[in-house]
């Protein structure tokens, strides 16, 4: 395999990777910012109220997204690596 293609195949599989955690990611984010805004103004600070609802919202992120993170997955093992696997 010359240096290029592996390379290439490198950076397309990094940016896939990013693709794919940026919806969870995002909401994990915007969730523990909500909760600590309101742990904040109540003066509420119980650990399970941090956790709780962020693992409902990342399951509930995961289920909708389930199958456009594996529609780009296969996606990119059938365009970019079986063809890399079998030598072409």
């Amino acid at each position: 395999m010359e240096q290029a293609v592996f390379f290439d195949t490198l950076r397309e599989s990094l940016w896939i990777a990013v693709r794919l955690s940026a919806p969870l990611l995002g909401v994990a984010l915007a969730a523990g910012l909500v909760i600590g805004l309101f742990q904040a103004l109540t003066s509420v600070q119980e650990a399970t109220l941090t956790f709780v609802p962020k693992v409902a919202l990342l399951i509930a992120v995961f289920w909708v997204s389930m199958s456009w993170m594996t529609t780009a997955l296969v996606t990119f093992f059938t365009d970019r690596l079986v063809p890399l696997i079998i030598g072409g």
